[in-house]
């Protein structure tokens, strides 16, 4: 079985799903969801991984990403600064990735952990997806900031 097919093996187990675009792979799941009232609130795990055959590596990257949409108690500017109390808001925003913070997958983990209530090991995820690199015989670079694959 080659790299990719085991990969994919590992986040059938998860369960998550893996789409190719020009070369790089995207693995991506749901990890938590918020809702309130008339609010949602998605915490998604990402990662990127390319694997290069004439290097033999695995280049891998990981992110969360949270969006959400809905009414939000904050308010608007209506009226000349009269305010209703509620007003609609859909925001989609990532942490760490080409932002002003840079962070580790746990990092942000932490900081997500105190809104979501989650349970998922990121670290062994890209570990099994690290040690079935080296197995296969490829090189496994992790880069902790930025797409570039």
């Amino acid at each position: 079985m080659g790299i990719l097919e085991e990969i994919k093996k590992i986040a059938s187990e998860i369960p998550a799903e893996i789409k190719e675009d020009d070369g790089i792979y995207v693995l991506e799941f749901l990890v938590a969801q918020r809702k309130a009232f008339l609010s949602s609130k998605k915490l998604t795990y990402r990662a990127k991984f390319r694997i290069d055959e004439e290097k033999k590596e695995v280049r891998f990257t990981e992110m969360l990403k949270e969006s959400g949409f809905g009414l939000s108690s904050s308010g608007g500017d209506f009226d000349g600064g009269m305010s209703s109390g509620f007003g609609f808001k859909k925001s989609t925003y990532s942490v760490g990735i080409g932002g002003e913070r840079e962070e580790t997958i746990e990092e942000q983990s932490n900081l997500f952990g105190k809104k979501y209530d989650y349970k998922f090991n990121f670290g062994e995820l890209r570990k099994k997806i690290e040690d079935k690199s080296k197995e296969a015989g490829y090189q496994f670079t992790y880069k902790i900031t930025g797409w570039g694959l």
